[in-house]
């Protein structure tokens, strides 16, 4: 098992990011700064979670937008 020391999203759930990061910027501004069609049309925490797990690339702007915005 490796070290998550470095890691600084280590025990952060993408639910916990995402639901912030919506809280913070709404999702009308989220879908502008990622631009994601999940948060564009519709969008839930649900479907978004779902997308997101199944999308590197797209989890990967949600967590550096965290970063950048949250910690």
């Amino acid at each position: 098992m490796t070290s998550q020391t470095n890691n600084p999203l280590h025990g952060i759930t993408l639910e916990h990011m995402l639901t912030r990061l919506v809280e913070r910027h709404g999702w009308e501004s989220l879908g502008s700064v990622i631009n994601i069609r999940c948060f564009q049309n519709d969008p839930s925490i649900k479907s978004s979670l779902k997308f997101l797990r199944r999308t590197p690339w797209a989890r990967e702007q949600v967590e550096a937008l965290y970063l950048r915005e949250m910690a």
